[in-house]
C-alpha cells in the first residue's frame, strides 16, 4: 500500500492506506490531546493560537507554538527529503520515515509518564507528535499522489461536500469515478474517527502506553509491505511458468 507509486496505485491502495493512517492519525489526535491539551496532528488551531499569544504579548507561549508549527513542517520536509533522495520508486523508500514516527510514538508512550504539565514538557512531548505527523501527512500525500491526506479532515469534508453536490448535477461526465472518491473520503473520515474514539477511550485506561497502539499499527504497515514483497518475488523465482 505505500510502495506503489503514481500509476501503479490503485484505488484498493489507497484505501487500505488511508484505513490504517487514518486510525493512527485520529489515534494520536485524541490522546494527544488528552495527554497534552494539545492539537497534535494538524496546525490549523496553532495558527489562531498563536495570533492570540501575540496580541496578548505572550511572548513565551507564542514561541512554543511557533515551535510546534515548525516542527509539523520539518517533519513534512525531512519525509519528503528523505523519499526524494532514495527515489520515489525505490522499494522502501518508505520505511525510514515511517521508523522515524514510530519511535517518536515509542518516546511518547515509554516517557509520557514524566509528562508534569510544565510548557517546557509540553513543549517537547507536543512537538514530537506534531514532528511525527508532519512526517506522515507528507509521506502519504506523496505516495497517494496528494488523494489521500490523513492528519486532518478539513480538506476531507470540503472534497466530500463538492463532490457530493457534483453527483446531484445532471451534467455530471463520470459518476463512477466521481463514486469511487466519495467513497475514498468516506473511509478517511470513518477511521480517522474510529481511531480518534478508540484514543480517547483507551487513554483513560493506558495512559501515555496508550501510544504504544498507533506504534504497532505502523509497524504492522511495514511488515504487510515487506512480507508482500518477498513473497511476490520468491514466487517469481521459483515458478516453473515463468
Amino acid at each position: 500500500m505505500l510502495r506503489h507509486f503514481g500509476a501503479k496505485r490503485t484505488y484498493v491502495h489507497n484505501v487500505k492506506l488511508a484505513s490504517l493512517l487514518c486510525m493512527v492519525a485520529g489515534f494520536v489526535n485524541s490522546a494527544g490531546f488528552l495527554g497534552f491539551s494539545v492539537l497534535t496532528t494538524n496546525v490549523t488551531g496553532h495558527a489562531a493560537l498563536f495570533a492570540e499569544r501575540l496580541a496578548m504579548e505572550d511572548w513565551k507561549t507564542a514561541r512554543v507554538v511557533a515551535l510546534w508549527m515548525f516542527l509539523f513542517l520539518a517533519g513534512a520536509f525531512v519525509s519528503s527529503l528523505i523519499v526524494s533522495f532514495m527515489g520515489r520508486n525505490q522499494r522502501f523508500s518508505y520505511v525510514i520515515p515511517i521508523m522515524i514516527e514510530v519511535l517518536v510514538l515509542l518516546a511518547v508512550a515509554l516517557f509520557g509518564y514524566r509528562y508534569d504539565h510544565s510548557l517546557i514538557a509540553k513543549e517537547i512531548f507536543a512537538g514530537g507528535l506534531l514532528f511525527a505527523m508532519g512526517i506522515q501527512n507528507s509521506l502519504v500525500s506523496i505516495v497517494s499522489g496528494s488523494a489521500v491526506r490523513t492528519t486532518h479532515l478539513t480538506g476531507t469534508f470540503t472534497d466530500l461536500g463538492i463532490e457530493i453536490a457534483q453527483l446531484f448535477q445532471k451534467d455530471t461526465i463520470n459518476a463512477t469515478a466521481l463514486k469511487t472518491k466519495i467513497k475514498l473520503r468516506l473511509v478517511i473520515v470513518f477511521f480517522f474517527m474510529s481511531g480518534a474514539l478508540a484514543g480517547a477511550y483507551l487513554f483513560h485506561y493506558f495512559s501515555f502506553r496508550v501510544f504504544f497502539i498507533p506504534a504497532s499499527i505502523l509497524l504492522f504497515t511495514l511488515i504487510y509491505d515487506v512480507y508482500r514483497i518477498k513473497v511476490k518475488r520468491y514466487y517469481r523465482q521459483h515458478n516453473p511458468f515463468n
